[in-house]
Parts: structure tokens; sequence; C-alpha cells
């Protein structure tokens, strides 16, 4: 994201997801490990990066921010002298797009049709409430020159790479990638390890999503899968299975407390996630999840109706 609102950067800085703003990418090191078959994790700042790497050359999936590209880069050229030959887009956020421009030079951007609109257009991203960032239009050579409707596939070093649209998750036009010879996915963030995710609702996300394309996911997986996590460490299908249980959980409190008419006020005075409170970090508190739920569940933005042209 281009431009992050007040309200936002104390709380994204602490939890170390700021969307480019306040941090010094001259200290950021990309570390690289293996994670299975032809494909790499890279973790620098923003989301993880995954990498199939082969004789073809190298898939890589989300670039995250601008300044690290180079560095980003370097550590492809640690593990291969073969060419970049695409990178696929998980979404449209900063911290997975925004060396789109710097890596389009050398291969073409593929993601889901919702990801070059957003980028194209800018716009806000947030929760409906407290949590919001203010994204200025991308440059038009970051744009993904290669998009699609519901999925698509990369056929390179020797993998099926699959790119799955999941409708309406952590944003409208978010994607997992599926490496089914190395039994690895990368799951955007529609999976993250830090507590509470951030759902996207300004961007076309919602709980509904996320918890069914998690679903569906998890029904399709091998038992055995390795997942690279929009954030976090590699995980395995019980993190996810946990995961998406702490959704379903807090959703179903959050929908049971708007059918006894309460008011978000009043879930928040009652702290109904209080159960869930682990899941809690700096850039999505409790407030801001509860926030976040139910202005999915409402279309309200925190007590608001919303009014559509």
């Amino acid at each position: 994201m281009r431009t992050t609102s007040r309200v936002a950067i104390f709380a994204c800085v602490s939890a170390g997801l700021c969307f480019g703003q306040g941090q010094d990418f001259s200290k950021v090191e990309i570390k690289v490990s293996k994670v299975a078959g032809t494909v790499y994790m890279l973790q620098g700042a923003g989301g993880n990066i995954g990498a199939s790497v082969g004789d073809d050359g190298i898939v890589v999936v989300d670039d995250q921010y601008a300044p690290l590209a180079e560095k980003i880069q370097a550590a492809l050229k640690g593990i291969t002298d073969k060419p970049v030959r695409f990178i696929i887009n998980t979404h449209y956020h900063e911290d997975h797009t925004g060396g789109n421009e710097f890596f389009q030079k050398q291969a073409p951007i593929i993601a889901q049709d919702n990801v070059r609109k957003r980028l194209e257009e800018g716009g806000v991203a947030g929760n409906g409430g407290a949590l919001h960032m203010e994204n200025k239009p991308a440059a038009k050579s970051a744009l993904p020159i290669i998009t699609f409707d519901h999925d698509v596939t990369v056929h390179l070093n020797g993998e099926d790479i699959r790119a799955l649209h999941f409708p309406a998750g952590h944003t409208d036009g978010d994607s997992v990638i599926y490496f089914p010879k190395s039994n690895v996915v990368h799951m955007g963030d529609d999976f993250v390890t830090y507590g509470f995710p951030f759902i996207d609702v300004d961007g076309g996300g919602s709980i509904d999503g996320m918890i069914h394309g998690v679903e569906g996911a998890i029904a399709q997986l091998p038992a055995d899968v390795k997942i690279i996590p929009g954030h976090g460490p590699v995980s395995n299908l019980d993190d996810v299975r946990a995961y998406v249980k702490m959704l379903k959980e807090t959703r179903a409190v959050v929908q049971d407390a708007l059918d006894k008419k309460m008011t978000l006020a009043e879930m928040k005075e009652k702290k109904i996630l209080d159960p869930w409170k682990k899941y809690a970090g700096d850039f999505v508190s409790e407030d801001v999840f509860l926030e976040t739920v139910y202005n999915s569940l409402t279309g309200q933005r925190n007590g608001k109706f919303v009014k559509h042209n």
C-alpha cells in the first residue's frame, strides 16, 4: 500500500506488518530457506515470498516492498543463476506487490483480475473501522499483465503450479498457489500466524469468504502438505485447522450477539472475544477484529450503514 493513515501507523509498525511506512529497509536481510521439492521461502519485511526454482527458471510468488527488490534479486541469485520467468501476486497489498515494477522488467506478473483493478485504481484498504490505509494508484509498469478470473496453471520446473482464486477472503482478489509435485502451498494472507488476521473489508474481503476459502483448501490438500503462510513460519494443516476453528468460533459469537440486537459498543464493553484474546496483537487487536467481523457480517461500518450509489 502506498500511503498509510495515522490511525494505523503505530499498530502496524509495532507488528512488523505496516505497509511501507516508517520502516528502515536498509537494515532488512532476506532469509532463504528450502521448504520442499523445488520450493523455497524468502523472508524479509512484509509478506513471505515463495519461489519455485529449477532448470526452467524461477517462479516467484509475491515480491514484498519496492526498496527490497534488489536484495530479493540477490537472494534468488544465491539459489540459482536461472532467470525469473513469472511472478504471481497472491493479492494487491503493497507488502506483497511492492516489487512488481522492478521484477516485471524481467518477467510478466500474473494475478487475479481484481488485483490489477485495485492496484490500478487505488482506494482504501481497511477493516471498515479504525484500521484503514489509503492507497495511491500503482504505476502502470507495476500492474499485472496476465490476469485470470478463477484459476490459472503455470507449467514450469516439472510443476503444474496452480493459482486458485479465493473470492472475498482477505481481499476480493486472493489466490492460493499450489505446487503439487513439491507438496507445498502458499496461502497468501488468507492464513497467517501472527494472530487475528487483517480482513480487508474495504477491499472486498469478508470473514465468511475467508472461512469458506480456507476450509475449501483444507479439503483439497494432502495431509502432509507444507504451508507457506502470508506471514510467519512454514506451517502444516493442523495449524490451519486451528486457525479456521478460531475464525468460525469468533464469527459465531459475533453473529449470536447480533441476533440478540447488541450494538458494536455493547459487544466491546462485554468483551465477547475475550476467550480468544491470545490471538490479539498490536496490528489486529481484540477490538479491531471484533469491528472487522461485525462490519463484515452486517455490511456496516462500525454501526453505520454504508451508502451505495
